[in-house]
């Protein structure tokens, strides 16, 4: 019987190749961009090419929660937007056998849409008994892909402004969604660890909000913020982390309440266990943390 290989973390790989890839993933590079730089530091007969595909998500292998799990009840749900794209979509996920009204989370996903890794996050969530709604941002234009660097494409065209409007109507949907006790939670990755930050300024109803590694509100929002904060930082993030000290600055000039943490050694993308940048305690902590902050904030 075929044994898989042992799973490869950021330390398998040099800092250079995690930089490149940072800016591929981040659309500051190209696919041959990465290729060619990564090149430079292959060995042992490894390619750029190598290189990248050891680096890029395999969502089966990290799968948590099946999607047909007998524990959760799944399903597809559309919001209007009036003030976005008009319309909207996501992936709800609870409890099978709920009794009694549940807190609500909203997820978050990084730039490339609503992929098996954010949906798997979601039915985590529905196991901690949340219903979670992780809504895709790619739905106006056709929704995800199915394919990382398409997505990544695609997401380059979205009107920012719509889509931030989009996840303020998923958040209202969701606020009033069947089951739910009206109060609301938003963890983000990424990408969506800046909306997270975005929707604390603009929703003051907010319970509690969870952005990893996301890039900070602008400072003359943040004293809107009412919402709980607890943000989650990768040590070796130089690009999301330059926006830290400023951030920081202005909760504390506004009285703000937060708590931040940041994990020593860990890489942008240290919670999404699809990639070698994974690093599983810091991941498991920084999760631990989040689901404490929901329970504490969002449950009656």
């Amino acid at each position: 019987m075929a044994h898989e290989p042992p799973r490869q973390t950021a330390a398998d790989f040099h800092p250079e190749v995690l930089r490149l890839f940072d800016q591929y993933v981040h659309g500051q590079l190209d696919r041959r961009g990465f290729i060619d730089g990564a090149a430079r530091f292959a060995v042992g007969g490894t390619t750029g090419a190598a290189l990248l595909a050891a680096l890029s998500p395999r969502f089966a292998q990290a799968q948590q929660v099946p999607a047909g799990d007998a524990r959760i009840r799944t399903e597809t749900v559309e919001f209007d937007s009036p003030r976005g794209y008009g319309k909207g979509r996501g992936y709800l996920a609870r409890p099978a056998g709920a009794s009694g009204p549940l807190p609500t989370v909203l997820v978050v996903h990084e730039n490339r849409g609503l992929n098996p890794h954010i949906e798997d996050v979601a039915r985590r969530l529905a196991l901690e008994n949340f219903i979670a709604l992780a809504p895709d941002a790619l739905f106006p234009l056709g929704g995800y892909p199915g394919d990382e660097d398409k997505a990544r494409e695609l997401f380059s065209k979205l009107d920012q402004s719509k889509t931030q409007e989009d996840f303020i109507a998923a958040s209202n949907h969701l606020k009033t969604v069947d089951g739910g006790n009206g109060r609301l939670g938003v963890v983000g990755f990424c990408y969506g660890g800046g909306i997270a930050n975005f929707l604390a300024t603009r929703l003051p109803e907010l319970g509690a909000a969870v952005p990893f590694y996301g890039m900070a509100p602008p400072a003359d929002q943040v004293p809107k913020i009412k919402a709980a904060l607890l943000i989650v930082y990768a040590e070796n993030d130089e690009r999301i982390n330059a926006s830290w000290p400023g951030y920081e600055a202005a909760l504390k000039a506004a009285n703000v309440p937060f708590n931040a943490m940041k994990y020593p050694g860990t890489q942008h993308g240290f919670h999404n266990d699809t990639t070698p940048r994974y690093d599983k305690a810091a991941a498991q902590q920084a999760w631990a943390r989040t689901l404490e902050l929901f329970n504490r904030t969002l449950r009656a």
